[in-house]
């Protein structure tokens, strides 16, 4: 609303009409770059603030154009990018084990990549969220909607070696928080992203993308696709309204792609031709030159 408010009152238009709403959806599209989808939640908002108003009967609200105005269409939606399996491993190798501080990060992001947790769902956590007893962690995802996750033999030996030494932070004793700071506070969702920056500093594969905790929680459901695991299990798992949230998951990875690749009909005829001799390439005749 108050965008909206700035840019009305900066343009100087005197009525709000249809061309200065699509005047507002280029705005937002040229010069805050805003994608399809925020901007068309942008103009859900007016139109909610226009549904109150005639509710509230006030003049001329039923002449406000919000209505009217069409949906900005939305471009492809990238697939997420994800590590590999072997790549999160390295990533939680190189995390020092052998301070407490270390076995909390460890459990984060081991407990991140695991389940799919979103970086507030982790930070959100209690003590009471943990279910040792039936294997379940309860978390609370967006919109305040609550899922129950199983957990693995191994995340929960991962948890257990934190909680171990837990009481050894400050103020742990009166925190309800699963995850604390040094200073006996909840677990900061800048800290850990911060921690995430300093790991990745440390290992030595390189990705063409930005990897940051969101990362792992992409890997984890890429991961379960890539295992053929439903996708309705998957939304599930991840805490999603919608399947078209998870749908950006269920492409296959470079792996899967080069795997069906190989199983070509005409690849495999090809390879056939090339260990009998039959075909030979170019490059096989090619001697190493002598300098």
């Amino acid at each position: 609303m108050t965008v909206f408010e700035r840019f009305i009152r900066s343009k100087e238009y005197k009525t709000i009409t249809g061309k200065a709403t699509m005047a507002f959806q280029f705005y937002l599209k040229e010069e805050r770059l805003n994608s399809g989808g925020s901007i068309n939640r942008k103009i859900y908002t007016l139109r909610s603030y226009s549904k109150y108003l005639r509710i509230e009967d006030v003049p001329h609200a039923d002449q406000l154009p919000f209505f009217d105005v069409l949906k900005i269409r939305q471009g492809y939606r990238n697939r997420p990018s994800a590590l590999t399996v072997f790549q999160v491993k390295e990533l939680l190798e190189h995390i020092d084990r052998n301070t407490i501080l270390g076995l909390r990060d460890y459990a984060v992001y081991a407990l991140m990549y695991q389940t799919g947790l979103r970086v507030g769902e982790v930070h959100a956590l209690d003590l009471d969220s943990i279910d040792f007893d039936n294997k379940q962690i309860t978390v609370m995802g967006k919109g305040q909607k609550i899922r129950q996750l199983h957990l693995t033999r191994e995340v929960c030996l991962i948890l257990y070696e934190y909680l171990a030494v837990r009481e050894f932070f400050f103020k742990s004793k009166s925190s309800p928080a699963l995850f604390i700071s040094k200073k006996g506070n909840r677990l900061a969702i800048r800290t850990i992203e911060d921690n995430m920056k300093k790991l990745l500093k440390k290992v030595k594969f390189t990705v063409p993308f930005n990897v940051t905790c969101h990362t792992l929680r992409h890997s984890f459901a890429s991961h379960l696709n890539d295992k053929d695991v439903d996708i309705l299990v998957i939304q599930s798992l991840l805490g999603h309204a919608s399947t078209r949230s998870t749908e950006p998951y269920i492409h296959p990875s470079m792996e899967r792609i080069r795997a069906a690749m190989e199983k070509l009909p005409g690849v495999i005829y090809m390879k056939k031709l090339l260990k009998e001799g039959v075909l030979k390439l170019p490059f096989q005749n090619n001697k190493p030159r002598r300098l």
